[in-house]
């Protein structure tokens, strides 16, 4: 019977299952998805009262016509959409990390695996089969991580690319009905 809380018991089949690795693997998901949460929450409702807010600031503007009208318009926009697209180098980075992490674990399980079976006499081809299996669930899990994380920050730059493209209209908008 185990000594450990109740709550660590996940975290130690975890090791046993794939090995330190895959505890790291699994603090990146978490890492992963707690930036697209952080991000889907951002843009329904952090971004949309400060597109509101710097819609009504362009508005309240007398002149919308200079050329430094025009370019203080650009540089407010471009703040607002860098501000969502904060984050996603990090992601970036952390999805290009779990293949290779995916891939480190499978290398040192499949080391211990050797190592094992260098150790004792018998060569069983069962006792390979496992751990084989079990140093190839990194990889697994690696990959599986990626591709979520691939599919999340590839809408997240197809929404930032339209709501870029809608900041503008709705800007040049205000600009044709503050002329009318």
């Amino acid at each position: 019977m185990s000594t450990l809380p109740l709550w660590l018991e996940p975290v130690e089949r975890l090791v046993e299952a794939g090995g330190v690795v895959l505890v790291v693997l699994a603090v990146v998901a978490v890492l992963v998805f707690a930036m697209a949460m952080e991000r889907w929450w951002y843009y329904r409702i952090t971004w949309r009262m400060a597109r509101r807010q710097l819609l009504r600031r362009w508005a309240a503007r007398s002149d919308h016509t200079s050329w430094s009208a025009r370019t203080l318009r650009q540089v407010w926009a471009q703040a607002l959409v860098a501000r969502l697209r904060k984050p996603l180098p990090w992601l970036k980075l952390l999805v290009a990390l779990c293949p290779l992490l995916g891939l480190l674990g499978t290398v040192t399980g499949m080391i211990s695996v050797f190592d094992s079976l260098s150790l004792s006499e018998t060569h069983q081809a069962r006792a390979m089969a496992d751990g084989v299996a079990r140093a190839t669930l990194p990889t697994l899990t690696g990959m599986a991580i990626a591709v979520v994380g691939l599919l999340f920050i590839s809408r997240l730059e197809h929404v930032i690319r339209r709501e870029d493209q809608r900041l503008h209209d709705r800007l040049a908008r205000a600009l044709e009905e503050s002329d009318a």
